[in-house]
């Protein structure tokens, strides 16, 4: 009498008790993982298009495929021997104080031969380093002597800030300096790179 072999299909044949849709590898490999890509790559877009790098905000020029910064207005203000005093009052009120050298208070007119005279209004640009929606920038009306002023809504965090001092008619010159605002006082003095080298 021969032995009844077993069947053969049995032995290879596998039954999941489980669907598809409840194996936890298809659920992270699968569905999972390429979900996340997607999700991360829309948000990047739209965090490209959001937070977009600002623009230079200084006299650069481009001559072919060379980038130039223009320093002549801040050569004017050392030939001028401009100075300035900005306070910052409590209630957003800004103060400016441009300052002519005491030889062209005494002969009444510039450096230049230009006569002396206080402008209308100055420009006043204040750009956060980092975080451009913390820029600000005013006009500066003049009130008597050599006082300027204008309203600025400054943020109350501790943060450094490029601060413009500019005469957007002639002559066209402008004082800089970098602070940690807020703060009481910011002086500005001309730039020292146009200092002939002493011999």
């Amino acid at each position: 009498m021969s032995a009844q072999l077993p069947n053969s299909n049995s032995n290879f044949k596998h039954k999941d008790s489980q669907p598809w849709y409840k194996n936890y590898m298809v659920i992270v490999f699968v569905i999972g993982m390429p979900t996340f890509v997607v999700l991360a790559c829309i948000w990047l877009v739209y965090y490209s298009f959001v937070i977009k790098d600002s623009v230079v905000r200084d006299d650069w020029y481009m001559d072919g495929k060379a980038l130039y910064q223009d320093v002549s207005r801040d050569k004017l203000a050392h030939d001028l021997e401009l100075h300035g005093k900005m306070k910052f009052q409590d209630d957003d009120q800004v103060v400016f104080y441009l300052n002519y050298s005491a030889q062209s208070l005494k002969d009444g007119q510039l450096n230049d031969g230009t006569p002396l005279t206080y402008p209308d209004s100055l420009e006043l640009s204040i750009s956060h380093a980092t975080d451009i929606k913390q820029d600000r920038s005013a006009t500066l009306k003049h009130q008597q002597g050599n006082e300027y002023t204008a309203k600025v809504d400054l943020s109350e965090t501790k943060s450094k800030y490029y601060i413009e001092i500019s005469n957007e008619g002639q002559p066209n010159w402008r004082l800089r300096d970098v602070a940690q605002l807020p703060r009481a006082e910011v002086t500005f003095n001309p730039l020292t790179t146009f200092d002939e080298p002493t011999k």
